[in-house]
């Protein structure tokens, strides 16, 4: 039996399983799930994958989603209109 596991790695270097695939350019919460758009505020802290990598063991494949920091004054072109 092969098991698949999903891990979001932060810009620190940190680690936190997730229970998903993500995709190059998606942006997700500190959680590692997706952000509906628009947003509420600049003021969410909202990450982009911009890398993904696989690890294969023996008994398991382990997909790393490489995150970046979303910058406030991008996070601006995202804010509903209200």
């Amino acid at each position: 039996m092969r098991f698949e596991e999903f891990k979001i790695i932060f810009p620190e270097g940190d680690s936190q399983e997730i229970s998903r695939r993500l995709s190059i350019n998606q942006m997700v919460d500190i959680n590692g799930n997706p952000v509906s758009l628009p947003l509420r505020s600049n003021r969410e802290l909202v990450y982009r994958v911009y890398k993904i990598s696989t690890e294969n063991t023996r008994n398991e494949t382990i997909t790393n989603f490489h995150l970046e920091q979303v910058s406030i004054d991008e996070l601006k072109y995202y804010i509903g209109k209200s």
